[in-house]
C-alpha cells in the first residue's frame, strides 16, 4: 500500500474513501523508564523514548493501513502524526490520513 503525506498521488486519478486512522498508547518499562530520567542528569537524548515512540508509530501505522485496507484502499494520502503524553512514561500515538482507490 503506497502512503503518502501529500495529498494527491502525481499522475494518479484517485477517489477518497474516506478518513483512517490509527491509534496505540505505549509505555516503557520501569527498568527502562528509571534509566531515562537518570540521563536527564547528564543531557542528551533519551533512547529509550525514541525507540518507544518508533515503535508505537509502527503500531499506529500499521492500524491505520489495515483499516484502510478493509476499506478496499490502494493508497492512504495526507498522514500526520500526533502524539500526547498519556502519563509519566506513556504516550498515545495516532496515525491518520485518507484512504484512497485509485480509477
Amino acid at each position: 500500500m503506497k502512503l503518502l503525506s501529500i495529498e494527491y498521488i502525481p499522475g494518479q486519478d484517485i477517489e477518497a474513501l474516506g478518513m483512517v486512522k490509527g491509534a496505540v498508547v505505549q509505555t516503557k518499562n520501569f527498568g527502562k523508564d528509571f534509566m531515562a530520567g537518570m540521563k536527564t542528569l547528564v543531557g542528551g537524548e533519551v533512547v529509550a523514548y525514541t525507540e518507544m515512540l518508533n515503535e508505537a508509530r509502527q503500531i499506529a501505522v500499521k492500524r491505520m493501513v489495515d483499516e484502510a485496507k478493509e476499506m478496499g484502499a490502494d493508497a492512504v494520502i495526507g498522514i500526520r502524526y500526533g502524539s500526547a503524553q498519556m502519563m509519566s512514561g506513556a504516550a498515545e500515538v495516532v496515525a491518520y490520513g485518507t484512504a484512497v482507490r485509485f480509477k
